[in-house]
């Protein structure tokens, strides 16, 4: 992936400041982000990733959640980056904040007791998502967990309706495996171990899963 094929978190740069007012409008993000934080949390990691960290409104969160643990955020757009660090300062927490792909992140082998993700696979390719999943396991410690929560298949025909907006936003390519479900079989694929779908949520755009995987 290039600085070219970057896309915004609401594919228009200009819409990057209403990115936060929007997820939470649309997306249920109270109830999803706060199962996501208990998986997390229940793992008690150590040094926590936050992948395609957008604002840092999760990546905050788990730093507080955590306060012994190294929280670090990455994502490739410096806008939503600044956002996070002014956002972080606010909550007076400390974040390692980094701008980079996912598809080659800038860290070492095995440096994260756990990767955890929010609405950011939607937005890759099936190429993008695959060479993601293998960065992730490499930075990721041996025993480490991986938590995602994204949109995922429709529970219902109404669900799968109202998920064609974010389809039209987000583009059909990059959101044809949401509708599928591809997600966990990607995982399995990808030389993930227990692979599990331990939550759903019906939200205004779309059904929202939540996985764990080791």
């Amino acid at each position: 992936m290039s600085v070219e094929d970057y896309i915004p978190p609401l594919r228009y740069k200009l819409l990057t400041r209403f990115y936060d007012p929007i997820v939470r409008w649309t997306t249920r993000e109270a109830a999803f982000k706060r199962a996501l934080l208990a998986q997390v949390v229940a793992d008690r990691p150590r040094h926590v990733l936050d992948l395609g960290c957008g604002t840092g409104t999760l990546t905050i969160a788990i730093a507080k959640a955590l306060p012994d643990a190294a929280v670090s955020g990455l994502d490739a757009d410096a806008e939503a980056l600044a956002i996070a660090a002014h956002k972080g300062r606010r909550a007076g927490v400390r974040l390692g904040l980094h701008q980079g792909f996912s598809t080659g992140m800038p860290f070492g082998n095995a440096q994260f007791d756990c990767v955890v993700s929010s609405l950011f696979f939607h937005h890759l390719t099936r190429e993008a998502k695959i060479a993601t999943l293998r960065e992730a396991r490499r930075v990721l410690a041996p025993k480490g967990s991986l938590h995602v929560a994204d949109w995922g298949k429709p529970s219902n025909s109404l669900m799968r309706a109202l998920f064609f907006m974010v389809q039209l936003l987000d583009g059909f390519e990059t959101t044809r495996d949401s509708v599928i479900g591809a997600l966990p079989e990607l995982l399995s694929a990808g030389g993930y171990d227990r692979v599990e779908d331990t939550a759903k949520f019906d939200a205004p755009l779309g059904t929202m899963r939540l996985l764990r995987a080791a």
